[in-house]
């Protein structure tokens, strides 16, 4: 029985050392929340010390005679999207199977770039607004104005299907209403705000977390929709309300668990305005960014810091491309990108097959 029992304990202590050193690995891996995507940390020998800044693979490809495509994100360790990016910020390390470690590839001689990526990533923005009974009685017209002002600042004057937005709207009713589907038009979506008016709505009540579920299952069906496709597609959920959930049709535990379960390419903002609204449940529901009007004086100018945030994002996703030198018959080589902004630097490893390349690439 004696025997037995030390048995027990041995295998106890085993376990939890073994356990112990997972959490380690967990730790780790959490540190840069799981947003090194398709990439890994760099290799030791290059010395870099930590991540302040995090670059997420989202997709990678090579091309004739010798052209590598990467599509990331940056963000810092606090997961704020960095926007702004030029492509002298970026180093350039490869590996290949003679390398002990890696050599610096030049910029200038690899012809490196930022290139648009409007052919590999697109962003769809869901406006959603509250249009109960209290804001359409004391705070249409400003919420109009500050609707129209986040589609100005949100959308590129030049149309492209890389960038859309959809507006919906809620009540009481167990729906999320379209009052404008997904489109790059900002004369479209501009014309529909100003369509609105008092008489919209035929219940006057607030379902605010039926308009979060509603939101989200839209917004996981543009991501959804795409996975079998080439590239990258992105979701924003901006939604404002000026109260609280009253219909009572679902419960706010399920609406907080559809945005935290959320895929990840979909960022969630809200917009409060007055003092009625729950603001700890608002900056729950917009895990991405909160914000708060005091007054519907305030009101569009919330929505343009919203707005800035949401163009941030969408603009934090970079396709760096450049020629590298390995050539036909150098097989699988290794690959670190480093980025420098200020003070910060960050990095990423990954992998790229050279076969069939040649010279020539431009």
């Amino acid at each position: 029985m004696k025997s037995s029992l030390v048995q027990l304990f041995l295998c106890i202590v085993t376990i939890t050392l073994f356990s112990c050193g997972n959490a380690d690995d967990d730790v780790s891996f959490d540190l840069n929340q799981g947003e090194l995507g398709e990439g890994q940390e760099a290799d030791d020998c290059l010395n870099f010390g930590d991540n302040d800044l995090l670059l997420s693979i989202q997709e990678q490809f090579t091309s004739a005679p010798s052209k590598v495509s990467i599509l990331f994100r940056v963000t810092d360790a606090m997961d704020n999207p960095i926007a702004g990016l030029t492509a002298n910020q970026f180093t350039i390390f490869e590996q290949g199977r003679n390398d002990d470690c890696f050599n610096t590839i030049s910029a200038s001689e690899s012809l490196a770039r930022i290139s648009p990526n409007s052919q590999v990533f697109s962003n769809n923005t869901i406006l959603v607004l509250d249009l109960s009974a209290s804001v359409l009685q004391g705070s249409l017209d400003a919420l109009k104005t500050a609707s129209t002002s986040f589609v100005n600042n949100v959308m590129p004057t030049t149309e492209t299907d890389a960038s859309q937005m959809a507006i919906y709207w809620f009540d009481g009713e167990d729906e999320l209403h379209l009052l404008n589907p997904l489109t790059s038009s900002i004369a479209e979506l501009t014309a529909a705000i100003a369509g609105i008016d008092e008489n919209i709505s035929n219940d006057p009540s607030t379902d605010l977390y039926g308009a979060v579920l509603k939101s989200t299952a839209i917004a996981e069906g543009l991501i959804s929709a795409n996975e079998n496709q080439s590239g990258i597609v992105a979701a924003s959920v901006v939604l404002f309300t000026d109260g609280t959930d009253q219909a009572s049709r679902f419960t706010e535990q399920s609406a907080l668990d559809a945005v935290q379960n959320a895929d990840s390419n979909i960022s969630f903002f809200t917009i409060g305005l007055g003092a009625e609204i729950d603001s700890q449940i608002l900056s729950e529901i917009g895990k991405t960014a909160s914000a708060v009007a005091a007054n519907a004086q305030e009101l569009e100018n919330t929505f343009n810091q919203i707005s800035a945030r949401v163009s941030e994002r969408a603009n934090s996703f970079y396709l760096f491309e450049y020629c590298t030198p390995k050539r036909d018959g150098s097989g699988e080589n290794n690959l670190v990108i480093q980025l420098t902004d200020g003070s910060l630097q960050g990095a990423v490893q990954t992998r790229f097959d050279a076969t069939g390349f040649t010279g020539g690439c431009q």
